[in-house]
């Protein structure tokens, strides 16, 4: 599956926060129903990605949040995803020298968004730098890992300019996009 994004191409938002951080809006089915898809903006929790902000999206949740492990049917997936980096878009606007971050939540997930990002090249060029992260351990001489007080390996990001030519099954870890 190909996602074409379109920022022509989007749903109006129903609920739209003052501070961009959450919108609300319509999506059609293919079944012809329509669900509500909650859309969050809020900050990374690693310091080490200071002003990277986490983009994350799904049919709202009773605990005000949304449920991103829920497998929809929607009638224009490229539109959906359009509305979604639309919100992106006019955050980054807005928020001068942040950067916006997508997780796929499985392989699957990160899988679609490693190709809507390589598929989206020449679009995404006109607003966006788009970077790929993956994480690493440092290994000294020694043969030791660094690890935090408990004893467990510090994975530490390592941002790149995303790598177009990067195969499609060698995913990031996560993908991120700034304004140009």
């Amino acid at each position: 599956m190909q996602i074409a994004i379109d920022f022509e191409q989007t749903y109006p938002p129903t609920f739209i926060a003052e501070d961009l951080t959450e919108m609300r809006f319509n999506a059609l089915q293919r079944d012809g129903s329509i669900q509500q898809i909650l859309v969050k903006i809020s900050k990374h929790p690693d310091p080490l990605l200071p002003d990277v902000y986490n983009l994350g999206f799904g049919p709202p949740a009773s605990n005000g949040g949304f449920k991103d492990n829920v497998s929809l049917h929607h009638s224009n997936i490229n539109k959906v995803f359009s509305t979604v980096l639309f919100l992106a878009l006019a955050f980054l606007d807005s928020n001068n020298g942040f950067t916006i971050g997508i997780d796929g939540s499985n392989d699957l997930r990160a899988r679609l968004y490693h190709r809507m990002f390589k598929h989206n090249r020449a679009y995404f060029n006109e607003f966006f730098l788009a970077i790929g992260v993956d994480w690493y351990v440092r290994i000294f001489r020694n043969g030791q890992y660094e690890a935090h007080e408990d004893g467990t390996p510090y994975a530490k990001p390592r941002p790149e300019l995303f790598d177009y030519e990067r195969e499609n099954r060698d995913l990031y870890r996560y993908y991120m996009f700034k304004l140009k």
